[in-house]
């Protein structure tokens, strides 16, 4: 079973399910080529995905692509359903950072297809995340820095304010659709900049005033 940690109290929850925001930067769905959606897109990652602060990636023998998402990661703390956007806040444990790995070849090929990206996003290793802090430590999800490096040198340097679908907004849509439970986890989105990575590679994902997070693929 995975846990996730709030950083100061070092209290745990069992991961229950990654539910995951796509296209919600804007340049992000242009550097991809994406159309904007109108709704929010959602997919799914297995808890079995997630691999802790100081963790190795590896990459699946069947994509030669695997791309970086660094992203806000939201920990529910209380149960809800049809959360108004007004009360979501309420039902967040805590904030941390997350890399949303994926096969950017493999999911290409499935999109093509119109089939299922499950095997592009959540295989073993897909979900690097970090330990949470307190949601009461940040004044407003929606300004908060992501940033993150590959050996050294910066790929991703983004604001949560670029958001198409805020934290409120995300987490009252979910609702409507999933009962939120402790220990469930929402990935945002990722801002521009996302590009492959390779064997041999140190990632560090960082909200500064949030979490830190540094992984390497083998």
């Amino acid at each position: 079973m995975k846990f996730a940690t709030l950083a100061e109290s070092g209290t745990e929850y069992p991961i229950g399910k990654i539910l995951c925001i796509g296209r919600n930067y804007v340049e992000h769905i242009r550097e991809l080529g994406n159309e904007t959606p109108d709704t929010p897109v959602i997919f799914m990652k297995p808890a079995t995905s997630v691999i802790e602060d100081g963790g190795t990636i590896v990459i699946p023998p069947y994509s030669k692509e695997c791309h970086h998402e660094a992203e806000l990661a939201i920990l529910i703390g209380t149960t809800g359903k049809d959360i108004p956007a007004e009360r979501a806040l309420e039902h967040v444990a805590g904030y941390g950072v997350a890399i949303d790995l994926t096969l950017r070849d493999v999911q290409a090929e499935l999109k093509k297809k119109g089939l299922p990206w499950e095997i592009a996003k959540g295989f073993d290793t897909a979900c690097p995340l970090s330990p949470f802090v307190p949601a009461d430590r940040i004044t407003d999800p929606q300004n908060l820095r992501i940033l993150l490096t590959v050996n050294g040198k910066t790929r991703q340097d983004g604001s949560t304010s670029l958001m198409i679908h805020t934290v409120r907004e995300i987490i009252s849509y979910l609702s409507g659709i999933f009962t939120l439970e402790p220990g469930d986890i929402i990935l945002t989105g990722t801002p521009a900049g996302v590009s492959a990575i390779v064997p041999g590679d140190e990632l560090v994902a960082e909200i500064p005033g949030v979490a830190r997070l540094q992984v390497a693929v083998k």
